[in-house]
This record gives structure tokens, C-alpha cells and sequence, in this order.
């Protein structure tokens, strides 16, 4: 065992009897005060856990019942510096600092170390510059430096845990909430997640739409009737309350997976990139920001048409108000794909008819007249804005932003905004396309792409982080948003997982997908007819851009 500064940790050594480890797992037991042991587990990615059963009491942070495995997060000061001594048996502790030693690289990594001794893992970015000369892929008997400065100061140090936003709490929390109401079981029909149902609420809106990614009307009403009968309920109109809900594994949504699953681990790596992401900073007025905003459809296709409301001019007005406020307000660098001319980049205060005249914005421009398929027109936004920002070779690609603005037409139980983001893991890695007969300069320069895999995580974590800004305003100013998950990485719809084409091959750092209102819901679809309200989405779209890029 490695020299250790007893009165800087505060506790006498612990004595390591047992320690093994294996590709994603290391497991110590360590001799407690009380002469019994615990078992400590460092699981790869997912962080320190100890068993609690035989803890002193001086121990544990957290009151009544424990699980059998407690978080080092909800241990005390006295019982995470035992917790550390036992795993790292090596570590020499003194006065100025702490030096690390590496014993498992396959399960460490630097921001693990930064999360147990300074706090937070958002604390890596110093760690790293306190060890200019360490590789951040970690090497076995490696020393790592921890000056006391950025211990926590539950380790006798002064680093303090980074304030989350408003926005990542309120988000954090609501989808924490609804986790904890779920139980996992199994019966003879196999695995489930189970629901109690509370008064008033129905299994399409309470548990469908909560618990998985659809959002369509039909698959909604469809998922409804097979978890019924998967729940043993004749009839879906009169199920009582506290009746459980049994939902199959293989519809959850990544945040409600089984712990151990690799949706689950996966969300829950992206939550911890989105804590350790600083924002971007511009400069005054969003000098050398470049925007790329895309009214969806248009032209000879008006979008969901439902409640009297159709979706292309509406969404375009909302961006022509966006694209105004920013050329007054600020210097930023603006694209809008589309363009309707007769009405160029105008507003309305009211919208008649369906506007049949739309030209996407290539070189030569393009009528979106239905001569070309959709998916044509589509794939043009996305090389457009790639043409726009790239064309040019100076630009940092940090400050790029592409907002692509829609209506939904969801299940009518649902109001408010949604907005996706694209989830890295279904990002490729490479992309082109040829676009299919179409000749326009931007292929030149927008028609393929390379992403990196720290490329593709950084763009889904700056992604969230805009949109986590965007859902806080609305709802400070009082505009309606989805109330369970209201942000999203992936679109389900008829059997299939994806990423919308114009987010998910787009080169922009930080890039969404809004949708506006549901229209299938008559008060979303009257809001959106609402000249003032449109006005206030679009102030609350340009300051969240002024936000996130911190002017």
C-alpha cells in the first residue's frame, strides 16, 4: 500500500482484502471501522457504488430505506474519502495535493477522477491542464495531479459543483420524476416496466407519449390497445385508477430502459456531455455567427393541414420575424432556404390562403413546384446550409447554428413545442449525396460530409443546450410547450428510429429541428393563426440564439 498523509484524508487506511477486475467492472472489498466489510464497485462509465448494507451510519448521506448499492454521490464526506482509499490504495495524499495513480485505465477515465475528487466532472477541462503531459486515454500506473484546489470541499479542498441552468434542471427533474413512477418487473409474458395509473389520466397521453417516442396519432392509439392487453384491461375507456400499466421493454424511450441497458447508459452519457458543455462565445451583436434558418415545406407542399391551419405559411411567417429581428439586432450572418416571392422576407399579420409560390434558395434557384420528389427538396436544405457555412474557409464552425422550423400534427391530447436534436448515434460517419439529376452549385461544397465521433457528441450536446435555452423562455413567457419531454433526439414512426435529414447530415455545431404546435390540437392550431403569438415565438428564438452564443 502507497504512502498516505492521514491527517489530509481524515481516516485511518482501509484494509484491501479482495479486489478483481474485469473489461467494464473493478470490485474492491474494503475493512470498514466496524471490522465488517463492503464491497465497492467501479463500473465503466456509470460511476462508484458501495454496498450499503453493513455502512456506518457517519456513512450515508441519505435517510430511510437504502438500496442495496449506494452512490458514492450519496455517501458523506467521511464515507467517500474511505470509498476512495480503499479503490485507490496507491493514491499519495499531502498538504498540496493528491497524486492519483492509474490501476484500472479500462473503467477510469479523466472525467471519473475529476467527478470523485473535485466534485464534478465538469471540472475535467482543469484537470487536464493541471497535467499538461498525461494522455486523456488513461495508461495504467499513470499519476495524475489533483491540487488541492480542486478537491471538493468535502475532500478539504475548494472546487465547488457547477449551477446547472434553469433550463437542464427543470428538464433533468421532470424526466427524474417521471422515471421514479415506473417499477420494473417480469411475468409470464416476459420483461415490463410497470405504471400506476392516477385519476384522469389516460394510457395514451400518460403513458404512451410519456414513456415512448411516438407521437403519432395512429401509432399512439395502436401502442395504447396492445399495452392494454398486455395489462390484462378489457376496455381502455374505463380503466380505474392505480390500475397497473404494463409497458413492454422494447417500446421505453432511452431515459426509462431498465439500469444496466445500453439506451439507458447512453442517455445518460449525453446528460453528462450536455453539464460538461460550455457555451459558445461570440462577439458583440453575434459577429461571425452564421445562421441558416429553413421554413419547412412550402410552396406546392403546405405541411399538415388540420383545424383550418396548414403549416408552410405559418412557419414561414415565424421565420421571415426571426430573420427580421436578427438583422436588426444583431451582425450575425443569415440564410433563410426558402423564399416566397411576392412576399420575399416579409411578415403577415394575416394568412388567407395557402401560398403555392416557393423557391428554394440555390444557385440557380429552385421552385419547390413538385417537380422534383420531396425528399429532393429536403436534402437541398441541408446542403444549402452545408454550402453556407463551409464555402467559406475561415469560419469557425463553433458559431454555426440551423434551425429548421415545422408544425406537427400529433395525437390531439398533445399541445405545445417539441424539439429535436440529433442523436449522435444515428449521425453517420460519412455521407453524400448526388442530388438526384439536380444541378445547383452548393453540391460542390455541401453535398458530403465526415463527422468524427466527438464531432457528432459535441453536436448533439451544444444542440441540446440551445434547445434546453429555447423551452425555458417559452415557458417564462407563457407559451405552451410539450409537458412531458418536450426535447427529443430521435423521431419513431412507423416502426423506425431516426434523425431528421435536414439535422442529421448538416455540419452546423449546434442544430434543431422546432416543432412549432401540435395542429392536430385546436388550441395549438389557433395559436399559431395568432400574428402576436408568432411574434413572441420568434423574440423568444432570437434571444435564446443571443444565449446561447453569449452576447
Amino acid at each position: 500500500m502507497g504512502t498516505i498523509n492521514n491527517l489530509a484524508i481524515g481516516l485511518m487506511p482501509a484494509a484491501i482484502v479482495f479486489a478483481s477486475v474485469d473489461p467494464e467492472l473493478a470490485e474492491v472489498k474494503g475493512m470498514l471501522p466496524n471490522g465488517k466489510r463492503a464491497t465497492i464497485r467501479l463500473q465503466f462509465k456509470m460511476g462508484v457504488i458501495v454496498e450499503s448494507r453493513d455502512l456506518p451510519k457517519s456513512f450515508i448521506a441519505k435517510t430511510g430505506n437504502l438500496p442495496q448499492w449506494l452512490p458514492f454521490e450519496d455517501l458523506t464526506a467521511e464515507g467517500k474519502k474511505w470509498t476512495l482509499k480503499a479503490l485507490f490504495p496507491d493514491d499519495v495524499w499531502s498538504k498540496d495535493e493528491i497524486k492519483h495513480k492509474i490501476r484500472w485505465p479500462k473503467v477510469e477515465s479523466v472525467w471519473l477522477i475529476s467527478s470523485l475528487f473535485a466534485g464534478h466532472g465538469q471540472h475535467y477541462d482543469k484537470l487536464m491542464k493541471a497535467n499538461p503531459n498525461n494522455p486523456e486515454q488513461l495508461i495504467e500506473g499513470n499519476i495524475w495531479r489533483i491540487p488541492t484546489v480542486m478537491l471538493s470541499q468535502e475532500l478539504g479542498g475548494s472546487a465547488t459543483i457547477p449551477e446547472k441552468s434553469q433550463a437542464e434542471v427543470e428538464i433533468e427533474d421532470l424526466v427524474a420524476s417521471l422515471r421514479a413512477m415506473l417499477t420494473y418487473a417480469k411475468d409470464s409474458q416476459g420483461e415490463y416496466a410497470g405504471y400506476k395509473l392516477r385519476k384522469g389520466e389516460a394510457l395514451y397521453s400518460s403513458v404512451v407519449m410519456r414513456y415512448t417516442d411516438l407521437v403519432d396519432a395512429k401509432e399512439v392509439n395502436q401502442l395504447a390497445v396492445r399495452i392494454a392487453k398486455r395489462s390484462s384491461i378489457v376496455d381502455v375507456r374505463s380503466i380505474q385508477p392505480g390500475q397497473l400499466i404494463k409497458i413492454p421493454l422494447d417500446c421505453l424511450a432511452d431515459p426509462f430502459l431498465p439500469e444496466g441497458s445500453k439506451g439507458l447508459t447512453e442517455n445518460r452519457e449525453m446528460a453528462e456531455e450536455v453539464r460538461r458543455t460550455v457555451k459558445i462565445e461570440a462577439g458583440p451583436r453575434l459577429s461571425g455567427v452564421r445562421i441558416v434558418l429553413d421554413p419547412g415545406h412550402g410552396g406546392i407542399d403546405p405541411g399538415a393541414m388540420v383545424n383550418g391551419v396548414w403549416e408552410s405559411d405559418f412557419v414561414y411567417d415565424i421565420t421571415m420575424r426571426v430573420r427580421r429581428l436578427l438583422e436588426a439586432n444583431t451582425d450575425a450572418q443569415i440564410f433563410t432556404t426558402l423564399r416566397y416571392p411576392g412576399i420575399d422576407f416579409g411578415i403577415r399579420e394575416f394568412i388567407p390562403n395557402i401560398t403555392k409560390n416557393a423557391v428554394l434558395q440555390t444557385t440557380p434557384p429552385k421552385p419547390n413546384d413538385g417537380e422534383s420528389s420531396a425528399n429532393t427538396s429536403v436534402n437541398l436544405r441541408w446542403v444549402m446550409a452545408n454550402n453556407f457555412f463551409t464555402a467559406t474557409k475561415s469560419i469557425d464552425l463553433r458559431k454555426t447554428i440551423f434551425i429548421s422550423f415545422h408544425a406537427d400534427s400529433r395525437h390531439p391530447s398533445a399541445r405545445g413545442t417539441m424539439v429535436y436534436v440529433p442523436a449522435s448515434n444515428l449521425v453517420p460517419s460519412k455521407f453524400s449525396w448526388g442530388g438526384a439529376g439536380t444541378k445547383v452549385a452548393e453540391l460542390k461544397y455541401g453535398a458530403s460530409v465526415n463527422f468524427t465521433q466527438r464531432q457528432k457528441v459535441v453536436s448533439e450536446a451544444q444542440s441540446r443546450l440551445f434547445s434546453e435555452g429555447l423551452l425555458k423562455e417559452l415557458r417564462r413567457i407563457g407559451l405552451p410547450i410539450h409537458e412531458n419531454r418536450p426535447l427529443r433526439n430521435v423521431i419513431n414512426r412507423s416502426g423506425k428510429s431516426f434523425v431528421p435529414a435536414v439535422i442529421r447530415t448538416n455540419v452546423a455545431t449546434t442544430k434543431v429541428l422546432i416543432e412549432v404546435v401540435n395542429l392536430q390540437n385546436e388550441e395549438d392550431a389557433l395559436l399559431l393563426k395568432n400574428a402576436d403569438y408568432r411574434e413572441q415565438f420568434a423574440e423568444a428564438v432570437v434571444k435564446s440564439i443571443r444565449t446561447h452564443f453569449r452576447t
